[in-house]
């Protein structure tokens, strides 16, 4: 086995769960993230937090704020890390465009639900999201608990 696949055999690096549970996720796109190269070295190393992360968009642009990137021990001695630092998200202009009408006319946010690796590139997956009422959350539980069920019983029933 090489040594490329025995250290992480998958692309995701970091999940926001929390999204899916607090929003209807409906659009998705992938997004480029402008690091910096102590931020890379921490990410190969999982050292990310993306639960709290949101869109914002500004004249055009986007950008990833709440993203939590702990520096590695030998980052901090080189540079002036700050690991809570707004990201620029690398979109093209017509996702831009969609994006900006959906939260400005719609009543959508944007969030980042992932971020993973594309070849030797870092993309974000981020989503239009329309919040959750409390009993939409409920019945999405109860669902989930209900597959879990049926899957128990059509296994119990083959074997």
């Amino acid at each position: 086995m090489s040594k490329k696949n025995a250290k992480n055999s998958s692309s995701t690096i970091a999940q926001n769960k929390r999204a899916r549970h607090d929003y209807h996720l409906t659009e998705k796109f992938e997004a480029g993230l402008a690091l910096q190269g102590w931020e890379v070295k921490s990410l190969r190393e999982s050292k990310v937090q993306i639960t709290d992360t949101y869109v914002f968009l500004k004249d055009g642009e986007a950008f990833l704020i709440g993203g939590h990137i702990t520096p590695l021990p030998t980052a901090s001695t080189h540079f002036v890390t700050d690991p809570t630092r707004t990201r620029k998200l690398l979109l093209h202009k017509r996702q831009l465009d969609t994006l900006t009408e959906a939260v400005q006319q719609k009543g959508y946010t944007c969030v980042c639900t992932a971020l993973y690796w594309k070849k030797h590139l870092i993309k974000a997956e981020i989503a239009l999201a329309k919040g959750k009422k409390e009993h939409d959350k409920r019945e999405t539980e109860k669902n989930r608990d209900w597959d879990r069920q049926k899957q128990r019983i059509l296994r119990q029933h083959n074997t």
